[in-house]
């Protein structure tokens, strides 16, 4: 298909819809680690400077070497785990905890649990900390809010109501948040400094967005859909820059800022890559074959591998087997483009 230019009255949208891939290369699976246990598991989270990959396993936190493949630690003490917050400079890492309705407080030092705080709301889901802030936000599924709070005292500091279901979400440094409505359909901006909303965008024709990623140089938010879409919106203003077709059951993405590839991991066991020529210019690389449980991922901005969580057994309702770690190392040349 053809690059389509719309040109409603009020605004310009370029919908961008790659019909063939590129002629070059993605990433590659290279590595599977097996680390086995019990229960499911949500986002994950790298640390680029200590080379460890966190990711949240419902009753617990696990910590995995990437140098090594190995795992570090099981932090216990989580009640339905669903996300890591990292904050390097204060020595911490944030879980949010959907059953108990709190944030647990990982020291990064020891790997331990310290203690945790309340998100003051239901079912705490993604969470994101902003280091301009100082705060630990979390996106509360079950109260359809966010919880902005205070690391330092463990209170909330402001609770903000939202038109519809969090899902994830991401901050730049200017006080601003972005958050996708995954029952609505729309993307929120959130205005940090104020405590309130300040815009509502409509994502059609996407369904139910769930992962969401922040390119902070060029200022556009990339929210993946159900409907295998990737609609990429102007931070700003919030038209939509480009429609992307992406994988089924997608459930995060990441955009790499050093080799400007926007990445979808799908939960039809595809990563859907995209190398992104200008702010609202987008080309197709080639699908990346993966596992049909690894629908998250992290990105290690420092190496740009990715490190998808999957199991070999992993139905609804099943008890999970065979759980373990893909990596996936991009090739030179799609790095170098």
């Amino acid at each position: 298909m053809k690059l389509l230019a719309l040109f409603p009255v009020a605004s310009l949208i370029a919908i961008a819809v790659p019909a063939v891939a590129e002629q070059a290369s993605s990433y590659t699976v290279t590595d599977t680690w097996t680390l086995g246990g019990e229960g499911g598991w949500d986002y994950a989270t790298v640390d680029p400077a200590t080379h460890r990959l966190f990711v949240a396993r419902n009753d617990r936190v696990m910590v995995v070497d990437t140098g090594t493949g190995k795992l570090l630690a099981e932090i216990p003490g989580m009640h339905r785990a669903h996300g890591v917050a990292l904050a390097p400079s204060l020595g911490k890492a944030f879980v949010s905890n959907g059953d108990s309705g709190d944030v647990g407080v990982i020291d990064l030092a020891t790997l331990t649990l310290e203690k945790t705080f309340p998100a003051s709301a239901k079912n705490p889901d993604a969470i994101v900390y902003d280091e301009t802030m100082k705060r630990v936000i979390t996106m509360n599924g079950g109260s359809n809010s966010i919880s902005v709070i205070d690391p330092a005292t463990g209170k909330v500091t402001a609770s903000i109501a939202l038109p519809g279901k969090p899902e994830f979400a991401a901050v730049d440094k200017r006080g601003s948040l972005w958050v996708n409505l995954e029952d609505v359909g729309k993307l929120v901006h959130v205005d940090l400094k104020a405590g309130k909303v300040s815009a509502t965008w409509d994502l059609a024709p996407c369904e139910s967005p769930s992962g969401l990623a922040f390119d902070e140089v060029s200022r556009r938010v990339f929210s993946v859909c159900d409907n295998h879409t990737m609609v990429v919106t102007d931070a700003d203003d919030g038209h939509q820059v480009a429609r992307l077709p992406i994988g089924g059951g997608p459930d995060a993405v990441v955009y790499d800022p050093s080799t400007h590839q926007v990445v979808s991991s799908n939960r039809d066991g595809t990563l859907s890559v995209f190398k992104q020529r200008s702010a609202d210019a987008y080309g197709a690389l080639p699908t990346v074959t993966t596992h049909a449980s690894a629908r998250t991922l992290a990105l290690d901005s420092a190496t740009h591998k990715l490190y998808l969580p999957f199991a070999q057994s992993a139905g609804k309702g099943q008890p999970v087997q065979g759980f373990g770690i893909l990596v996936a190392s991009p090739t030179a040349s799609s790095a170098a483009q």
